[in-house]
Protein backbone atom coordinates (compact mmCIF):
# COMPACT_ATOMS: atom_id res chain seq x y z
CA UNK A 1 0.00 0.00 0.00
CA UNK A 2 1.47 3.58 -0.81
CA UNK A 3 1.60 6.01 1.28
CA UNK A 4 -0.47 9.31 1.95
CA UNK A 5 2.27 11.38 1.07
CA UNK A 6 2.14 12.43 -2.79
CA UNK A 7 4.97 11.42 -4.99
CA UNK A 8 7.31 13.90 -5.36
CA UNK A 9 7.35 14.42 -1.49
CA UNK A 10 8.17 10.34 -1.04
CA UNK A 11 10.81 11.29 -3.99
CA UNK A 12 12.38 14.24 -2.19
CA UNK A 13 12.41 12.35 1.43
CA UNK A 14 13.87 9.19 -0.15
CA UNK A 15 16.51 11.34 -1.79
CA UNK A 16 17.34 12.39 1.71
CA UNK A 17 18.01 8.78 2.86
CA UNK A 18 20.90 7.79 4.25
CA UNK A 19 20.28 5.38 7.00
CA UNK A 20 17.23 2.57 7.39
CA UNK A 21 16.97 1.78 10.66
CA UNK A 22 14.71 -1.42 11.26
CA UNK A 23 13.27 -2.96 14.15
CA UNK A 24 14.45 -7.03 14.86
CA UNK A 25 11.63 -9.18 16.10
CA UNK A 26 8.71 -8.41 13.84
CA UNK A 27 10.43 -7.16 10.69
CA UNK A 28 13.60 -9.16 10.32
CA UNK A 29 11.95 -12.17 11.67
CA UNK A 30 8.57 -13.80 11.97
CA UNK A 31 8.43 -12.57 15.63
CA UNK A 32 8.33 -16.57 16.92
CA UNK A 33 11.34 -17.48 19.09
CA UNK A 34 12.05 -21.35 18.94
CA UNK A 35 13.96 -22.69 21.95
CA UNK A 36 16.25 -26.11 21.80
CA UNK A 37 16.27 -28.14 24.85
CA UNK A 38 19.04 -26.64 26.13
CA UNK A 39 17.27 -23.30 26.21
CA UNK A 40 19.09 -21.63 23.34
CA UNK A 41 16.81 -18.84 21.40
CA UNK A 42 16.84 -19.70 17.94
CA UNK A 43 15.42 -17.18 15.10
CA UNK A 44 14.53 -17.07 11.50
CA UNK A 45 15.94 -14.37 8.83
CA UNK A 46 15.39 -13.55 5.20
CA UNK A 47 17.94 -13.69 3.05
CA UNK A 48 15.72 -11.76 0.88
CA UNK A 49 15.68 -9.08 3.74
CA UNK A 50 20.12 -9.52 3.65
CA UNK A 51 20.10 -8.84 -0.08
CA UNK A 52 17.80 -5.78 0.29
CA UNK A 53 20.65 -4.47 3.20
CA UNK A 54 23.21 -5.10 0.22
CA UNK A 55 21.30 -3.50 -2.47
CA UNK A 56 20.35 -0.56 0.04
CA UNK A 57 24.80 -0.36 0.92
CA UNK A 58 25.45 -0.17 -2.99
CA UNK A 59 23.15 2.74 -3.26
CA UNK A 60 24.89 4.46 -0.82
CA UNK A 61 22.65 3.89 2.28
CA UNK A 62 23.34 1.91 5.20
CA UNK A 63 20.89 -0.36 7.47
CA UNK A 64 21.18 -0.62 11.72
CA UNK A 65 18.88 -2.53 13.88
CA UNK A 66 17.21 -0.74 16.67
CA UNK A 67 16.05 -3.34 19.45
CA UNK A 68 15.04 -4.14 22.77
CA UNK A 69 16.89 -7.11 23.36
CA UNK A 70 20.13 -7.11 24.17
CA UNK A 71 23.00 -8.35 23.02
CA UNK A 72 23.68 -11.53 25.60
CA UNK A 73 19.80 -12.17 25.25
CA UNK A 74 19.93 -12.04 21.62
CA UNK A 75 23.19 -13.06 20.19
CA UNK A 76 21.56 -14.39 16.67
CA UNK A 77 20.54 -10.55 16.40
CA UNK A 78 23.79 -9.47 16.92
CA UNK A 79 25.10 -12.33 14.37
CA UNK A 80 22.99 -11.58 11.67
CA UNK A 81 23.54 -7.37 12.12
CA UNK A 82 27.89 -8.87 11.58
CA UNK A 83 26.98 -10.90 8.90
CA UNK A 84 25.61 -8.50 7.05
CA UNK A 85 27.83 -5.72 7.62
CA UNK A 86 25.84 -3.40 9.57
CA UNK A 87 27.67 -0.30 10.96
CA UNK A 88 25.11 0.20 14.13
CA UNK A 89 23.14 -2.11 16.30
CA UNK A 90 21.50 -0.21 18.89
CA UNK A 91 20.14 -3.04 21.24
CA UNK A 92 18.42 -3.08 24.69
CA UNK A 93 16.60 -0.09 23.63
CA UNK A 94 13.42 0.06 25.86
CA UNK A 95 12.24 3.45 24.76
CA UNK A 96 13.38 3.91 21.12
CA UNK A 97 12.12 7.14 20.17
CA UNK A 98 14.30 8.86 23.98
CA UNK A 99 17.55 7.17 22.11
CA UNK A 100 16.81 8.55 18.92
CA UNK A 101 19.51 11.71 19.89
CA UNK A 102 21.43 9.15 20.68
CA UNK A 103 21.15 7.57 17.07
CA UNK A 104 21.69 10.96 14.82
CA UNK A 105 24.67 11.75 17.08
CA UNK A 106 26.06 8.50 16.45
CA UNK A 107 25.54 8.46 12.81
CA UNK A 108 25.95 12.23 12.65
CA UNK A 109 22.34 12.10 10.20
CA UNK A 110 19.49 14.81 10.34
CA UNK A 111 16.20 13.50 10.92
CA UNK A 112 14.93 13.69 7.65
CA UNK A 113 18.15 11.57 6.04
CA UNK A 114 16.34 8.42 7.89
CA UNK A 115 14.07 5.87 7.37
CA UNK A 116 12.26 3.59 9.90
CA UNK A 117 10.58 0.36 9.78
CA UNK A 118 8.85 -1.50 12.58
CA UNK A 119 5.47 -3.44 13.43
CA UNK A 120 4.76 -3.17 17.37
CA UNK A 121 3.29 -0.35 19.88
CA UNK A 122 7.28 -0.58 20.88
CA UNK A 123 7.82 1.55 17.46
CA UNK A 124 5.00 4.14 17.78
CA UNK A 125 7.50 6.84 19.52
CA UNK A 126 10.37 6.67 17.04
CA UNK A 127 7.81 6.16 13.73
CA UNK A 128 6.41 9.47 14.87
CA UNK A 129 9.10 11.10 15.25
CA UNK A 130 11.55 9.51 11.58
CA UNK A 131 8.17 10.08 9.84
CA UNK A 132 7.77 13.64 10.74
CA UNK A 133 10.69 13.90 8.26
CA UNK A 134 11.79 11.22 6.64
CA UNK A 135 10.24 7.82 5.73
CA UNK A 136 8.48 5.23 7.42
CA UNK A 137 7.31 1.47 6.96
CA UNK A 138 5.53 -1.83 8.35
CA UNK A 139 5.05 -5.53 7.52
CA UNK A 140 1.83 -6.33 6.50
CA UNK A 141 1.04 -8.02 9.64
CA UNK A 142 2.45 -5.32 11.72
CA UNK A 143 0.13 -4.19 14.53
CA UNK A 144 -3.22 -1.84 13.26
CA UNK A 145 -1.71 1.60 15.39
CA UNK A 146 1.85 0.84 13.87
CA UNK A 147 0.37 0.30 10.06
CA UNK A 148 -1.95 3.98 10.48
CA UNK A 149 0.87 5.90 11.38
CA UNK A 150 3.52 4.95 8.46
CA UNK A 151 4.14 5.91 4.77
CA UNK A 152 4.16 2.13 3.31
CA UNK A 153 2.54 -0.58 4.21
CA UNK A 154 4.48 -3.72 2.46
CA UNK A 155 2.75 -6.48 0.98
CA UNK A 156 5.25 -9.09 2.81
CA UNK A 157 5.03 -10.25 6.84
CA UNK A 158 7.86 -10.12 8.74
CA UNK A 159 10.22 -11.93 8.48
CA UNK A 160 9.10 -12.83 5.06
CA UNK A 161 10.75 -10.22 2.88
CA UNK A 162 9.22 -6.88 4.50
CA UNK A 163 12.47 -5.20 4.84
CA UNK A 164 13.24 -6.00 1.03
CA UNK A 165 10.55 -4.64 0.08
CA UNK A 166 10.71 -1.06 1.94
CA UNK A 167 14.41 -1.34 0.81
CA UNK A 168 13.07 -1.25 -3.04
CA UNK A 169 10.21 1.01 -2.47
CA UNK A 170 12.77 3.45 -1.03
CA UNK A 171 15.11 2.92 -4.32
CA UNK A 172 12.48 3.46 -6.31
CA UNK A 173 11.32 6.40 -5.33
CA UNK A 174 14.76 7.65 -5.36
CA UNK A 175 14.79 6.81 -8.48
CA UNK A 176 18.26 5.44 -8.43
CA UNK A 177 19.71 2.50 -10.96
CA UNK A 178 20.66 -0.50 -8.49
CA UNK A 179 22.34 -3.37 -9.50
CA UNK A 180 20.09 -6.63 -9.89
Amino acid sequence: MVSRLNGEELKTRARRVRLVLTDSDGVLTDAGVYYSERGEELRRFSVRDGMGVERLRDAGIATAIVTRETRELTGAVARRAEKLALPYLFSGIHDKAAHLPVILRATGLPLAALAYIGDDVNDLGILAAIGAEGLTGAPADAMPEVLALCHYTCAARGGHGAFREFAEWILRNQELETKP
